[in-house]
């Protein structure tokens, strides 16, 4: 019994040392397990952190590249915008523009007033053709014009009575003249009988001679058809002063005759500007009927006289007259825009005033950087004579400006600018 019992006792110690044996075994390896499971993750998480590190270490790597790669672009633009931003223009497009340069150059530039004024004849250029007898006048040539050429003694029109109601004024006259030259022979003969007194003799006389002064004037340049009128000098028909087919009273003026060998320019100045009247030596102008200017200094020009007349006392402005040449297309009576001319400036950039471009408000210009390659800048403007304008800012003595053609150059900067970098 007690050996029964001993031997189940054994058994029931095994059983339990069995059961505690395994449990421990199995909690050993899910312990190994659990440690080989971190040393996993601990690797894994270390290859991550390597790899992180990697990408991190080229992911620095292309930053420094970029940089890099920043940094030449900064300095390929940098030696661009120092080399300029060209406009592209070749040589068989300038050819083919007209384009023409010039290089700029610090020069004398004299101080302007701008003004307006009107171009007139001389009073003493001028001649009046007045009617010579009492008729209906008629032109000779039905074409006349006012500006065309006339010679001295050119027949302008002709003034008939024959149709007047009162009679022919020219027969009157003659047959008054012959009446009175008649009598006269009759108390020449008289007088010396003392027939008739010397005092009614000389009332006789007074008569004829009245007579025939007033018969000779309408009979002069008398034609069949009527007095004929004719131009007293040679110069160009400046106005007809009565239509064809009126009528006309003796001494009427018909028509203005000018001779424009000399012209004169009067403008119009402030009163604000006549301190610097006594500088103006020249004048530049433009008439209003063309693009053309005209130069007083090259129309064997002078200055004839400035200040106000009796005729111009309520005015507010200062008449400043030039005498010149008359080249044969300035048309007298046109207005004009008048530059005058005062002492010069030594030192002035000033290029042709072609040379400028618009664009709202703000002025444009283009410089050649080099033979097909340009660029536009600004500039701000100064004084103008009506041919060159100075230039304030934007522009330096050496430089090359395109004085014709800038348009042109315009247009292609829309579609040709050279891109930055080196390439032209």
């Amino acid at each position: 019994m007690n050996r029964r019992m001993q031997s189940l006792a054994c058994v029931c110690a095994a059983l339990i040392f069995a059961a505690c044996g395994g449990k421990q075994g199995n909690h050993d390896h899910e312990h190994a397990h659990e440690h080989h499971a971190h040393t996993e993750e601990h690797h894994s998480h270390d290859g991550h952190s390597h790899e992180e590190h990697n990408h991190s270490h080229e992911e620095h790597s292309h930053d420094e590249h970029s940089h890099e790669a920043h940094a030449h672009a900064e300095e390929a633009h940098g030696h661009d915008h120092a080399h300029g931003e060209g406009i592209a223009f070749t040589k068989q497009q300038a050819a083919a523009a007209g384009l023409k340069v010039e290089t700029v150059a610090k020069a004398p530039f004299s101080g302007v007033i701008k003004t307006a004024g009107h171009i007139q004849v001389p009073k003493g250029n001028e001649a009046v053709v007045a009617a010579t007898s009492a008729g209906v006048l008629y032109y000779t040539d039905p074409s006349i014009a006012e500006g065309m050429a006339l010679g001295t003694g050119k027949a302008l029109a002709g003034i008939s009575a024959k149709k007047l109601q009162d009679g022919d004024p020219l027969l009157k006259a003659k047959l008054a003249y012959e009446t009175a030259l008649a009598e006269y022979e009759r108390a020449q003969r008289l007088v010396d009988d003392k027939i008739v007194s010397a005092k009614e003799f000389e009332q006789i006389r007074l008569r004829y001679e009245t007579a025939k002064t007033t018969y000779e004037g309408q009979a002069q340049g008398m034609t069949e058809k009527g007095a004929s009128l004719t131009s007293p000098i040679s110069g160009y028909l400046k106005q007809l002063l009565v239509p064809n087919g009126a009528y006309v009273e003796v001494g009427q003026p018909v028509a203005v005759v000018t001779q424009t060998r000399r012209l004169q320019l009067k403008a119009e100045v402030s009163e604000r500007d006549y301190a610097l009247l006594s500088k103006v030596n020249a004048a530049n102008f433009r008439p209003a009927y063309t693009d053309r200017l005209y130069k007083t200094s090259d129309l064997n020009g002078r200055l004839v006289a400035y200040g106000k007349t009796a005729a111009d006392e309520t005015s507010h402005y200062i008449s400043v007259t030039f005498e010149f040449d008359n080249v044969g297309d300035i048309i007298a009576g046109s207005y004009a825009e008048v530059y005058l001319l005062t002492s010069p400036e030594e030192g002035v950039i000033a290029i042709p005033i072609s040379a400028l471009t618009e664009e709202q408000g703000l002025y444009y210009i283009y410089v050649q950087l080099c033979e097909e390659e340009y660029e536009k800048r600004g500039v701000t403007l100064g004084r103008r004579d009506g041919e060159r304008v100075e230039i304030l800012h934007g522009l330096h003595g050496g430089e090359r400006v395109v004085t014709q053609g800038a348009y042109q150059v315009k247009l292609a900067s829309v579609t040709t600018a050279i891109p930055h970098g080196h390439s032209h």
